[in-house]
């Protein structure tokens, strides 16, 4: 039976984790979640990703009771599959339908952007059970928000509240129906051109922590940045602005 659904909407592929009642994560949902995205960065019609959860829950995290490994391999992408896919060059919306712990918080925190519905809650509770958020949490959070607050989270496990992560800028929204709120996300990405996000993640992922004046001198010789110089699209978007009408994108 598997774990994860997947449905393509226009160009979107959205991904369900379906484990009643958590959406807990054993190894085996992390290989599942791990070809889902990876269907997303092969398939070229497929232009970004939602993923969400089935039920009340956006996922629990780690399944516990599994039985397995703490350090069990999960498979090319890390945890759920999303965690460690660092190569993966479109865009992933993450819609929080309900609470995100632990492992689940951790793979939101891997999405682009993130969605939440009002009862979405956010928590990080690995250190009250004697283990550590590896799987980017301890990484990643510290820099989406301040520190404090990111060390408060990480420290204590307390559940942050739709609301506060919206204040924090941690969410980029939040709607009653975040699903609906990720697609039309969903729909202004897929009107940009496919090789300019491409390059923008590449030139965000590698260049984050550099300084402006290295980042300029790093970012200029990356190869997806110099595919856009190079591409038809850089010549069609200006075009199409001028002629106004919607461009077409070749993604080359």
């Amino acid at each position: 039976m598997t774990a994860v659904r997947t449905d393509v909407d226009g160009k979107t592929l959205v991904i369900t984790l379906d484990r009643p009642k958590v959406n807990a994560i054993d190894v085996a949902t992390s290989h599942e979640l791990y070809a889902a995205f990876d269907r997303l960065q092969q398939d070229r019609a497929l232009r970004v990703a939602i993923i969400t959860g089935s039920g009340e829950f956006f996922s629990a995290g780690w399944d516990l009771k599994a039985g397995e490994a703490v350090d069990a391999d999960h498979g090319p992408g890390g945890f759920a599959g999303l965690t460690e896919l660092f190569t993966l060059d479109k865009p992933v919306i993450a819609a929080v339908n309900g609470p995100a712990l632990g492992g689940g918080f951790e793979l939101a925190l891997a999405a682009d952007l993130i969605v939440a519905g009002p009862q979405a809650r956010f928590a990080l509770p690995e250190a009250t059970l004697g283990l550590v958020p590896d799987s980017g949490g301890v990484l990643r959070l510290p820099k989406r928000l301040p520190r404090a607050i990111a060390m408060e989270l990480l420290l204590t496990g307390r559940r942050m509240s739709a609301e506060e992560a919206l204040a924090w800028g941690l969410v980029n929204r939040v709607d009653a129906d975040p699903v609906a709120a990720a697609l039309a996300l969903a729909r202004m990405t897929e009107a940009s051109a496919p090789l300019a996000i491409s390059a923008i993640k590449e030139i965000i992922s590698t260049c984050e922590t550099e300084s402006v004046a290295d980042g300029y001198r790093i970012f200029r010789r990356l190869p997806r940045y110099q595919a856009v110089l190079a591409s038809d699209d850089a010549v069609e978007g200006p075009r199409a602005f001028g002629e106004r009408r919607p461009p077409v994108w070749l993604g080359s």
